[in-house]
């Protein structure tokens, strides 16, 4: 068996995958690292650097009323009195014209640009941090929703300012108990256009007229609700823009001078009425600044912005009402709003000047904060900037108000340049999408998954010559990778990984995609391609409907049932298959047809009834298990009336003792019944009779890990309070047992890689009553007994030789008719008695997922016992479907000769593993994710983050790790459930009529056949997986601008493709204790063909 070319191709088709999987979402998240420091009224950025209370002083405003109108772009807030006949959103807000017109000192209107993603939620955090939001802010808390950077609210609150909410009820989860008082409304169904309005209208009045609050937020949904809904071009969206008319005309008429109104729209929206992405229509919003006492000098000049970016919010209003600018705040003050003249005394006073400086040094301390956590910032960029605010402030320390105007404007405009750097050098940085690297993504995963159906379909041809097919590619890549690096290096002076990297693998998946076509040109006839073509469409169906259907936010949220009607649809299918062709039911006796001659006599119609039974009570376990499965998912926020599965809290939460107690019971039988029927299957077939390390695990680590899971779970289960006298003893167990787990499984699976085999051989002694001393320790009896064809030469090469012991066994027939022919006695047991030989390779990948899954477990709430439980069912259930399917046709004399598995088996082995994600309580969105896996036997937290990092993605990837794992199982299963006796071999390549079944023997027989298949079976696995992956992120680029892109598809894409990485790292893992399992038995016959050598 060629060991070494089918792992090193695997791994180089995954990596594939993985480069192509990492330029799509390095183009298309946008991270950056959140820094959770906050600023203070003592932080010493006054004008000359003096200390002293930035707070203390009288601001220029008391209070403020921000009036958020959610999509408000700038079309729909400008008035054109020429135009005649507007559209439905235009000359809807006359309100804003009219006040700018009239009283231009009090008033502005300017643009308001937004920067992606142009989603509510990222807004929000980007006009109340000052910072560029993106769809991952790495913090200290990623479980949580709430902005933990800096952010106006904070500092509003921190300076004694009573905060009043009401509107969209996103600013309750991002501002959590932040407000004196709160009206939240619900946001997310977006078909009511005017409950969340409606419902601040009845108290926005009442409260502005009140004297309780300093700063008021009132968020209205319904012009972009009316946009999602409707689109822009609809007369409803003509009504509630003159309602948005009518409010600001309103709330204009009680504001006192002490305040501000701040009347702002997030982001606008497309001709569809959609937002999300970067497309000017989309990021135009409106901005419009009013205060019943002149706000500005005059009327707009020249030197005012056309446009204004949204972070320049933040810091203009924490100087207007005296707050300091949020840590990681890069905007830059709004100049127009602050006097040119000095005013001494108080922060109403600041100069436009004074206002800058502030400003710069803050932004500058955000800048090296920053850098010194993270490295993405490109070093010449930072460089430039820090040698920029040197000049800076050795300039403004030489001013003086003596200084020319000239020269004030100088510094002036350089502060602004200043500012106006750092904001740019952050968005190329962590707010843009890269539509280039998308692309290569894109590419590289489609030709990633052309490469493995191919590979897939020319196994047996790759197998016998395609030694060299992974040379040229990896050797292409190399050179490619070098050109590009000193291309660039050339042209650009720098050298940008990436694009190293996306065209060497290109180039590389190309030129292996030729060499494919060549050796299939050259070995495999066209038949083999289109032979099983009408076996491919019924799988290929299902799995394209699954992929297809991610295109849809409804099926995403609906995702866990519909994968388990699409499992058992296609799990119905296989029946149905097989009787359409005849292979169900026993052929019917036709008394008038003549003998067949020389074809093989038609097989018993008892063996085909109880293959078909065996087959239909699968299936009914199957759709029994599937539909218990359904009992234990969780709920996402969008299924309103969802009630998630009592089975996922904990015992600990629970206060209803008999509760307590019946879900332990349940949770402990569960357990019992995992640990009895794995031990159960291995006892059956012989592999707990030897003494290696596989046995070792199986007979003592395997119970005594699932003893103290079952202690764990007791002792995790008591209440707080309840046994106080024993409060530390059982402080000290919750840390001592997870872990003591960690060390056995671990200790486990390592004795399993060391030593797979659970093969015990028996030879055999003289006859009882004899005298003569066994040559070996006889075993229990009556276990299964395994021979092999005698009619094979005995001077095959070692790597095709069948197992020496089938020779002994071929010597011990000669002598036994020897002696029959010299009338002796003759002892008719087999000479050598080999217990576990025909699960050889099966055993260790059942053991190996018994531990997983207890580790597994584990990490998980006591519940989901029962639905670990299920999924071993389940898998059991596909795995038997497949083998009495490939009985049922060999019987009927239909088998295709070698040891291919069917692309039915794999893709709903795929489907099984996606239902129970969902099955185990995990969804595809952040807030599903069981963080208290992290502190599983680490109660007290931990230094760093790889460990809980590793322990929350074992929890999420549970069944993907376990269905990845036992792959291998499809290839094996029907060779250790083979039929025998039957005609055809029972679906087995090459057995003889009537000779005893050697199960997973005839793969050592078929080495060659072997090596193909379990080829094919891995790269048809990670085709499947593959374009489900290539689907999600097809769905993600092409819905980029879709509304629920950050809420749905975005946290899809993420799931699918971690889930990607984390079953092909484990299907290496189940391949490569294959190939350990396939060295440890060749080493095994080598010693056996010595001691037979020797004797």
């Amino acid at each position: 068996m060629k060991r070494l070319p089918i792992l090193c191709l695997l791994l180089w088709l995954c990596a594939l995958f993985y480069v192509g999987i990492y330029l799509f979402v390095s183009g298309f998240l946008l991270v950056r690292l959140e820094v959770n420091r906050t600023s203070a009224c003592d932080d010493v950025l006054q004008p000359g650097g003096q200390q002293r209370d930035f707070c203390g002083a009288k601001p220029r405003f008391k209070r403020t009323l921000l009036l958020i109108v959610d999509a408000l772009k700038i079309d729909f807030a400008r008035y054109d009195p020429a135009n005649k006949t507007p559209r439905p959103y235009e000359n809807k807000l006359p309100v804003l014209e009219e006040t700018t017109s009239l009283r231009p000192t009090h008033s502005r209107l300017y643009p308001f640009r937004a920067d992606p993603p142009t989603t509510t939620m990222q807004r929000i955090k980007g006009f109340t941090t000052g910072s560029l939001p993106t769809f991952i802010d790495v913090g200290n808390n990623f479980a949580s929703s709430a902005i933990l950077e800096d952010n106006i609210i904070h500092q509003f609150g921190q300076i004694g300012k009573r905060l009043v909410f009401m509107g969209d009820d996103t600013w309750e989860s991002l501002f959590p108990k932040k407000f004196q008082r709160s009206l939240p409304f619900p946001s997310f169904n977006v078909k009511d256009l005017h409950t969340v309005d409606n419902g601040i209208l009845q108290h926005l009045y009442s409260t502005m007229v009140g004297d309780d609050w300093d700063v008021l937020v009132a968020h209205f949904l319904g012009v972009d609700h009316c946009g999602h809904r409707f689109g822009p071009d609809h007369p409803a969206m003509g009504q509630k823009l003159t309602q948005m008319d009518g409010v600001i005309r309103a709330v204009m008429e009680r504001l006192q001078n002490d305040t501000l109104l701040v009347v702002m729209g997030d982001h606008g929206m497309t001709d569809t009425g959609d937002h999300g992405g970067d497309s000017q229509k989309e990021t135009d919003a409106a901005l419009f600044l009013y205060s019943p006492t002149p706000l500005f000098p005059g009327p707009p000049s020249q030197s005012e912005p056309e446009v204004v970016p949204q972070t320049d919010l933040v810091p203009t209003l924490a100087l207007l009402l005296g707050a300091p600018i949020p840590y990681s705040n890069v905007g830059q003050v709004l100049l127009p709003l602050f006097p040119e003249a000095q005013v001494q005394g108080a922060v109403a006073g600041l100069s436009q000047l004074e206002a800058l400086w502030v400003n710069v040094k803050q932004v500058n301390r955000f800048l090296e904060t920053y850098s010194s956590m993270a490295r993405d910032i490109p070093p010449e960029s930072l460089a430039a900037l820090q040698a920029h605010f040197s000049r800076l402030s050795s300039a403004y320390l030489a001013s003086s108000p003596a200084s020319s105007p000239a020269s004030r404007q100088e510094l002036v405009e350089s502060m602004q340049a200043y500012l106006t750097a750092v904001r740019e050098t952050c968005r190329a940085t962590w707010a843009r999408f890269n539509p280039h690297k998308m692309a290569a993504g894109l590419v590289i995963l489609a030709l990633a998954c052309l490469l493995c159906f191919m590979v897939s379909q020319a196994s047996g041809a790759l197998g016998a010559g395609g030694r060299g097919l992974l040379t040229v590619p990896v050797a292409t890549a190399a050179a490619v990778a070098a050109a590009a690096a000193a291309g660039q290096a050339f042209t650009r002076g720098s050298v940008e990984l990436t694009w190293c990297v996306a065209p060497a693998v290109l180039v590389s998946e190309l030129v292996m995609l030729r060499g494919v076509r060549r050796w299939v040109g050259a070995k495999v006839e066209a038949k083999h391609w289109s032979g099983s073509a009408h076996l491919l469409l019924p799988p290929l169906l299902v799995a394209g409907l699954r992929c297809a259907s991610l295109l849809s936010d409804s099926y995403v949220i609906a995702e866990g049932r519909v994968v388990t009607f699409l499992l058992l649809s296609l799990g119905l299918y296989v029946p149905v298959r097989l009787h359409w062709d005849g292979h169900l039911l026993p052929p019917p006796h036709d008394p008038q047809k003549p003998p067949a001659g020389l074809l093989p006599p038609p097989p018993p119609p008892a063996m085909v009834r109880r293959e078909s039974y065996v087959l239909l009570g699968c299936l009914g376990l199957l759709v029994g298990g599937a539909y218990l499965s359904l009992s234990f998912h969780a709920c996402r926020e969008e299924q309103g009336a969802c009630t998630p599965s009592p089975f996922l809290s904990p015992l600990a939460r629970m206060q209803d003792s008999r509760l307590k107690n019946l879900h332990y019971g349940l949770s402990l039988g569960a357990l019992a019944l995992w640990t009895h029927l794995l031990r159960r299957w291995l006892r059956h077939y012989g592999n707990l009779n030897a003494s290696g390390g596989a046995v070792l695990a199986a007979r003592w680590a395997l119970p005594l890990a699932a003893v103290g899971l079952g202690l764990n779970w007791a002792v995790s289960g008591t209440p707080e309070g309840s046994f106080r006298n024993l409060a530390e003893l059982i402080g000290a167990a919750q840390v001592a047992l997870p872990r003591a787990l960690y060390a056995l499984l671990g200790l486990a699976a390592a004795l399993l890689w060391a030593d797979p085999l659970t093969v015990f051989l028996k030879t055999r002694g003289p006859a009882p009553g004899r005298g003569s001393r066994a040559l070996a320790t006889a075993a229990p009896p009556p276990l299964p007994r395994y021979r092999a064809s005698t009619g094979i030469s005995p001077h095959a090469e070692l790597q095709h030789l069948i197992p020496q012991i089938y020779q002994r066994m071929r010597r011990s027939l000669e002598d036994s008719e020897q002696q029959l022919a010299a009338g002796r006695e003759v002892d008719t047991r087999p000479a050598v008695e080999a217990y576990g030989l025909g699960t050889v390779y099966s055993a260790p990948l059942l053991l190996l997922c018994g531990l997983l899954g207890l580790g597994l477990l584990l990490l998980h709430p006591e519940g989901m016992a029962v639905s670990f439980l299920l999924l071993l069912l389940e898998m059991a259930a596909l795995l038997h479907i497949h083998a009495s399917a490939i009985s049922l046709a060999g019987l009927q004399g239909v088998h295709s000769g070698d040891f291919s598995v069917p692309w039915t088996p794999l893709v709903l082995w795929a489907l099984a593993s996606s239902q129970f994600f969902h099955a185990t309580g995990h969804l595809p969105t952040f807030s599903s994710i069981q963080w208290g896996a992290a502190f599983v036997g680490f109660p007290g937290g931990h230094s760093g983050t790889l460990l809980p990092a590793t322990l929350v993605a074992l929890n999420t990837f549970s069944s993907h790790i376990l269905f990845a794992v036992a792959c291998p199982l499809l290839l094996f299963w029907p060779l250790v459930c083979e039929v025998r006796g039957g005609a055809g071999g029972g679906g087995a390549a090459g057995q003889e009529e009537g000779e005893d079944a050697v199960m997973e023997m005839r793969l050592r027989e078929n080495p060659q056949q072997f090596s193909s298949a379990l080829l094919q079976l891995a790269t048809r696995y990670l085709t499947v997986l593959g374009v489900q992956v290539l689907a999600s992120v097809c769905a993600a680029a092409v819905l980029r601008r879709h509304l629920m892109v950050w809420k749905v598809f975005t946290p899809k894409l993420m799931f699918e493709t971690c889930g990607f990485l984390v079953s092909s790292v484990f299907l290496l893992v189940g391949v490569g204790l294959v190939l350990r399992t396939d060295l440890a038995v060749g080493r095994w016959f080598r010693r056996l063909l010595h001691a037979d050598a020797s004797r």
